[in-house]
């Protein structure tokens, strides 16, 4: 197969870390051609979608104790060619997030793919309607109590009925702009001035769950079914266990309780092509679905002595027939 991932810069990437370069890294140790391509680079022309793409041969990393070890140099670009995307077998829309209105575009230039000839992951329509806050809403049954609001008497009197709670920023990512809300913080009107532009821009708020403490799963999905989890623990005086944030990480089996999320929130993902998503999970509550370029692949193998990046290509492969 042909393959092409939309990634940030090459460069840039952390190969004992990313996700991008484990699937990336799976792909061709199964022995499919693997390019690369920025977003800025996507086109449309005849009604087709294009890219200025370049050829990429990764230097695997290889696990020694309890890390990763990077080759140096750890990839080899080849030249760059224009491309219809439609020759390739499958299109990784892997941009990290925040989605902002060039990410937007870009999801309508990825329209123009034929999704009858090439796959693309996710599928732009779905990234569209699911903000990775919001799209948790749809499975009240699995999330902990939770409002949106811009008003700041709203949140205040949730804050006040919750006791302590969690304010989010709808666009944010990596634990950014992320609030610990207590009633009798002096700084509660400020904060929540702040964080909704003065009531211009409404904020997710859920109530706290204690169990934060103790970790924050991600869990891998791949077309509806749960494949590996890792536990993100807070560390020092923050509240949050994001990696980007210094969040400790360590194995996490999975449990019923994971699987009775996974399963309710399945049938929505695969309507949505959203087929590679990272499921965010305290307590045993659903607190965020991550679509866009979801992260902690090497993690898992790392931690459980398995190949995610290899199963998912391996999915790939049967699902397109091949």
């Amino acid at each position: 197969m042909k393959l092409a991932f939309i990634i940030d810069p090459i460069e840039g990437l952390d190969p004992g870390h990313d996700s991008s370069v484990a699937l990336m890294e799976a792909a061709q140790q199964r022995g499919h051609e693997v390019w690369i391509t920025a977003m800025a680079s996507l086109r449309v022309q005849a009604g087709q979608a294009w890219a200025t793409l370049q050829p990429v041969q990764l230097e695997p990393v290889s696990l020694q104790g309890d890390r990763w070890q990077v080759p140096t140099p750890w990839y080899h670009l080849g030249e760059a060619q224009d491309l219809n995307l439609g020759a390739m077998d499958a299109v990784f829309m892997r941009k990290d997030p925040p989605v902002t209105i060039p990410y937007l575009y870009a999801t309508y230039v990825l329209d123009a793919v034929d999704p009858e000839q090439t796959l693309v992951l996710n599928a732009p329509q779905g990234l569209r309607s699911a903000n990775e806050k919001m799209y948790a809403l749809q499975f009240a049954e699995v999330i902990p109590e939770t409002m949106v609001s811009s008003q700041k008497a709203s949140i205040i009197e949730f804050v006040n009925q919750q006791g302590r709670a969690v304010l989010k920023p709808l666009g944010g990512k990596a634990g950014e702009g992320i609030l610990f809300l207590e009633p009798d913080d002096r700084n509660l009107n400020s904060l929540i001035e702040i964080s909704t532009h003065q009531g211009q821009v409404p904020v997710m708020v859920q109530t706290y769950l204690p169990e934060a403490k103790a970790g924050d799963k991600r869990i891998i999905v791949l077309h509806g079914e749960p494949i590996g989890a890792v536990n993100r623990v807070p560390t020092g005086k923050e509240f949050r266990g994001n990696m980007a944030v210094g969040g400790r990480v360590e194995a996490a089996p999975l449990t019923e309780r994971d699987r009775e999320i996974c399963a309710a929130v399945a049938p929505a993902l695969r309507r949505d092509g959203l087929y590679f998503v990272g499921l965010d999970v305290i307590g045993g509550y659903l607190t965020e679905v991550n679509v866009t370029s979801p992260t902690g692949i090497r993690e898992i193998d790392r931690l459980d002595g398995v190949r995610l990046g290899d199963q998912v290509i391996a999915w790939l492969e049967t699902f397109r027939g091949h």
